[in-house]
């Protein structure tokens, strides 16, 4: 009898020992799938302006199209690299937010070689100070001066900030949509994976308890973007 319940006892452990361990690899993977997904959504909102620029560059004119919101999002990638570079665990950040500054970096460039003289000057102002200036100024600074923790947890509170400010950019252009009644001059695919990719990172960020990178990817910022469509 006892050496039953032993065998008993010890086919238990093992059963639970194994639904444990098999939990944990599922709830491991879990953040990691959605991470994926993140990064394939991201690499596309990435890639939506590739038909603006195409127009850009078949009509050798910016138009009425605003460089802002691409200097922003530099800037934004920029930081979120270095934010999954020193924050461990979070290579699925850095990884994707690299491609973003390199694809950022062309669509700026494309845009600096077509736009006219007030326009670039205005672009290369702007560019200077955001993407140059302040970019470096909160690299060298959390790179000499901040360690550990406080370095992570400044740079992810800036990286945040500057979040709110990248899904605000596209609203430069409102005032173009107004006028014009038409959405022209706001992309929709651009302002949709906007609000697609902050769903996805939302979801993330709940799963592995990164808190900068939820309240950054908040995608309700951009609802109101969608609507406009039902009226322009």
């Amino acid at each position: 009898y006892n050496t039953s319940l032993s065998l008993s006892l010890s086919l238990s452990h093992t059963y639970f020992s194994c639904f444990s361990s098999s939990s944990s690899v599922k709830m491991e993977t879990l953040p990691f799938i959605i991470g994926i997904i993140g990064n394939i959504i991201s690499v596309l909102m990435f890639l939506a302006p590739v038909g603006t620029f195409r127009r850009i560059v078949q009509n050798k004119s910016t138009e009425d199209f605003d460089s802002l919101p691409y200097i922003c999002t530099l800037l934004n990638s920029s930081l979120w690299t270095y934010y999954g570079i020193i924050k461990p665990g979070s290579y699925l950040v850095s990884t994707v937010n690299g491609f973003g500054v390199i694809a950022e970096t062309i669509y700026i460039a494309l845009f600096l070689k077509f736009a006219d003289k007030k326009m670039r000057k205005n672009t290369v102002i702007l560019a200077g100070i955001l993407n140059v200036g302040i970019l470096a100024t909160i690299l060298l600074l959390a790179q000499f001066i901040l360690y550990g923790e406080m370095r992570i947890n400044v740079i992810g509170f800036l990286s945040t900030c500057l979040n709110v400010i990248m899904y605000s950019s596209p609203l430069g252009v409102m005032k173009t949509v107004v006028r014009s009644k038409s959405v022209e001059f706001m992309p929709f695919l651009l302002s949709f994976f906007f609000f697609l990719n902050g769903g996805v990172w939302t979801l993330y960020a709940v799963l592995v308890s990164d808190w900068f990178l939820g309240v950054s990817s908040n995608p309700h910022q951009n609802i109101f973007l969608l609507f406009s469509y039902n009226f322009f």
